[in-house]
């Protein structure tokens, strides 16, 4: 469902991706491996639209989204947790996730199902659904970062680093929440980066791995 196609980016004229090529099909568990600069966090955005492509295709579905600027992704069930959460201080952990259902404009009745499925998937934003995100933890604020890009990821969600800097029981947390994820909504692919593959063993089915943004042979 997702493709990037000898994908190249550079930033200020530095070459940071060199012709990466990775699938995500639907409903695939796949990794991103690399060590801190190899390039997961631009290949993520590459996917998301947040960084222009200077040579190769964005693919979504097979259709060529190259160009298209980064809101188109949300519109095809595509969610994003980036590294640093971007998280808005001032509102609520709840407001915090509904906010990409409101710039969709979705119905009302289908923002109360996914904020509820949300909710049954990591049940301690529940509990902290009404605190300011200017409050949470770190590791707290990578939860509310999941669970937005749940509110839209009905296909596909793309996690940045998701485990670095969490206290061990928190990463033992967060990888249960996602195998409920995995259990409860099998037909959502997911794409994740990490420095430490042994981290994701057993989340994932396939693994690529990113040296000096290029995919490494396998």
């Amino acid at each position: 469902m997702l493709e990037l196609a000898a994908v190249s980016v550079s930033i200020a004229g530095v070459p940071v991706l060199r012709e990466v090529s990775l699938k995500v099909p639907a409903g695939g568990r796949v990794a991103l491996i690399g060590r801190n600069g190899a390039g997961k966090t631009t290949t993520l955005r590459a996917l998301m639209g947040l960084v222009s492509a200077s040579a190769g295709r964005v693919m979504i579905d097979g259709e060529d989204e190259t160009r298209l600027p980064p809101h188109h992704r949300p519109r095809h069930g595509i969610g994003y947790a980036p590294e640093d959460r971007r998280l808005f201080g001032s509102f609520t952990v709840e407001d915090n996730m509904l906010l990409p259902a409101q710039v969709l404009r979705l119905p009302a009745d289908e923002t109360r199902t996914r904020l509820a499925r949300v909710y049954s998937l990591l049940p301690e934003l529940k509990d902290l659904s009404q605190r300011k995100a200017a409050g949470l933890s770190g590791g707290q604020g990578k939860m509310v970062a999941l669970g937005r890009a749940l509110m839209v990821g009905t296909r596909a969600v793309l996690l940045d680093e998701p485990f670095q800097g969490l206290a061990p029981a928190l990463a033992l947390r967060y990888a249960d929440a996602l195998r409920r994820l995995r259990a409860a909504l099998p037909d959502v692919a997911i794409l994740i980066t990490e420095s430490n593959p042994e981290l994701l063993r057993p989340l994932v089915e396939q693994t690529y791995v990113i040296e000096r943004g290029e995919i490494a042979p396998a």
